[in-house]
Formats: structure tokens, sequence, C-alpha cells
């Protein structure tokens, strides 16, 4: 992740982290959290995330097997990217699967993206709103009757309980 002066150049699709900047202007609540420079040189703010969080999300990291937070989570409400807030995943689609981290076997129609790994044997998935790295996802292992494991980090989402609302897409 880049850091950016007042004044300096950017350059478009890069990651300019807002809350690590020395200089107060990137540090004001104007640019609280993540800036992320796109083509036409706009500038997107995305909620602020810690080091872990990150090391996921944009570093395309992977937390520990067994070590987030919503593992085992069986309550009833929707999966937000923690990024942007973009719904991604409900907790209907959540299945047990033993690997360590939590599991669904569908998404919510045109939220998540897929990308085929560099190394072509795994297939990326990404939210489809901010890019925000969430996990993998597999088919054919039979585990469901949709035959389909999104493989999510913790650290990528935020659970929102049935009948609390959603906070706006950022």
């Amino acid at each position: 992740m880049a850091h950016v002066r007042r004044g300096a150049s950017v350059k478009a699709g890069t990651v300019y982290s807002a809350n690590h900047s020395r200089n107060a202007f990137f540090r004001s609540s104007r640019f609280k959290g993540v800036v992320i420079v796109d083509d036409n040189t706009s500038v997107k703010t995305y909620n602020e995330l810690t080091d872990e969080e990150s090391h996921v999300l944009v570093d395309k990291g992977t937390e520990p097997p067994f070590s987030g937070e919503y593992t085992n989570l069986k309550d009833a409400g929707t999966f937000i990217c923690r990024r942007c807030n973009a719904a991604l995943y409900h907790s209907h689609d959540k299945f047990e699967s033993h690997c360590g981290w939590p599991s669904f076997d569908d998404e919510i129609p045109d939220a998540v993206e897929r990308h085929t790994d560099a190394d072509g044997r795994r297939t990326e998935i990404v939210c489809q709103n901010c890019s925000g790295h969430l996990g993998h996802v597999f088919l054919g292992e039979r585990m469901t009757a949709k035959d389909t494991r999104h493989c999510v980090n913790s650290l990528s989402i935020r659970f929102i309980a049935s009948g609390d609302p959603l906070p706006n897409k950022l």
C-alpha cells in the first residue's frame, strides 16, 4: 500500500493508505480509511481496516484456519464486505464444511467476482464492488446440493443480524 503526500502525483489503480499517512490533509475525516484512485483519478473512500483486515482484503492474505469470528456462527442475517459494506452472502447459504473458514454454497447475485489464481489451480473470489479479497471458491466437492463452496475469510466480512438495517454501500 502506497502512502500519499499532499500535492503528490497519484497512479490510477493504486491503493493509498489515508489513515497511515503523516500528512494531516490525508488524516482528516474527509479521507478517513482507505483511499483508492480509479482510472479517472477520482477518489473512493472505504471503511478503515485494521492491519490484519488489510492483509486479507488488500494484500490477498489468509487468516489462520479456525481463528475467524464467523466460522461457527449460525445466526440469521447477511454477511457484508468489511471494506465497502456490499451485501455478499445470506446466512441461509452458510454451511458446515469443517475447513476452518466460513463456507457458503451461494452468493448474492452480482456480489462476488471470480478470478483464476496466477497458478491456475484455484479460483479467487473478490467483492464485485471494491475488489476486496474474500477467499476462494471450490466446485465439485459434493458438500451441498449446489456443489459449490465459497471459503471466505472472516476478516473480509461483517455480519448484520436479520432485522438490523444494512449499512450503505460505499
